[in-house]
């Protein structure tokens, strides 16, 4: 591993702190970052994230589709645990936390916003980071991509009823710009990319040598990101610490909880780790700018609902690198052939 790789936690520990540095001491900046802005999905994350994602598009092999389609366990697993189980284990640990256990130290109105944000974070599964986190454990490229692809078709007709079910409203709106922005420029896009450098490079063994060069380039993206969401957000987080941690208290539990129960699975039933890990990495990061766009249009830009779903987005790069150190360190325990 190279010098980002090794110490990335302590990196992103770093960004994390040079960004709310950044949104304290440097406010015209970070709104001049903030107002790059189209459907909720900011321009500026935007680039970087592409550049993140674009080094995996390059390792997905048109070719070897047709085998990824017959390998269905892990995309049961990720669409069991993303619809079935998580925006309903989510409403709950909102439920637990702001009616019962915060309840004393907050507003209720306050406390219901809370839980609303929380709703729809679990009710958005990723679609972008997750390219991110399956290259760092060596995911397969193709699978990734098909497991995105498939939530993303069923997030179009699932997302709102679920969110209207578990809110008790009836006019959720589905930002269709955030969804198809987010899926062009994230999905889209590089694929295209990666499939043109593909065919440019040629044969497999220059694929390999200009993905080496161009890794690093992938995390210090990462670490950019960082310090922009942390940055947009600095402020927040310093007015309003003790809120903040409330309202990670359950994210954080049901990140973990997600991901290890969709990590047994996949052990228990064989699938390989190539895919085992995207499959439970998927479930666990959240699609923030969505959640993040039907807060603000629900319950307005300063709500507690979208406090909520910001929340979200900080809490989601530590989390996840913790969970990509796991499931690195147990990649030996699982199955290495193909199995369906």
């Amino acid at each position: 591993m190279n010098i980002f790789e090794r110490y990335l936690s302590l990196w992103v520990a770093l960004a994390m702190i040079a960004g709310i540095l950044l949104g304290s001491t440097a406010p015209g900046l970070v709104d001049l970052v903030a107002r790059a802005e189209v459907a909720s999905v900011n321009l500026v994350v935007a680039v970087l994230i592409w550049a993140m994602v674009y080094p995996m598009m390059i390792g997905v092999n048109p070719n070897s589709l047709r085998d990824v389609a017959r390998q269905l366990k892990g995309l049961a697993i990720t669409l069991v645990v993303n619809w079935l189980i998580k925006p309903f284990t989510m409403a709950a640990l909102g439920v637990l936390f702001f009616e019962v256990v915060f309840a004393p130290f907050l507003q209720p109105a306050d406390a219901q916003q809370y839980i609303a944000g929380l709703i729809l974070l679990g009710a958005a599964p990723c679609t972008a980071m997750v390219f991110v986190w399956s290259q760092l454990t060596k995911g397969d490229e193709s699978y990734t991509l098909l497991q995105v692809s498939v939530n993303d078709l069923i997030m179009v007709v699932a997302f709102a009823p679920i969110v209207a079910f578990l809110l008790g409203v009836t006019d959720i709106v589905v930002p269709w710009s955030t969804l198809v922005l987010s899926a062009v420029l994230f999905v889209l896009l590089p694929l295209l990319a990666g499939l043109w450098t593909r065919s440019r490079l040629g044969d497999e063994a220059r694929i390999d040598a200009f993905l080496a060069r161009i890794k690093p380039l992938s995390v210090i993206g990462l670490i950019a990101t960082v310090v922009i969401l942390f940055g947009l957000q600095g402020q927040v987080i310093l007015d309003r610490p003790v809120v903040i941690a409330m309202i990670a208290v359950p994210i954080l539990i049901q990140s973990y909880g997600i991901f290890f129960l969709a990590y047994g699975a996949a052990y228990a039933l064989r699938v390989p780790h190539r895919i085992a890990a995207p499959c439970a990495l998927i479930g666990t990061s959240n699609f923030f700018e969505l959640a993040v766009a039907v807060a603000i249009s629900l319950f307005g830009l300063h709500s507690g609902a979208a406090l909520a779903t910001v929340v979200g987005v900080l809490v989601e790069v530590p989390v996840m690198l913790t969970l990509v150190a796991f499931a690195n360190r147990t990649r030996a325990r699982f199955a290495t052939g193909d199995t369906s």
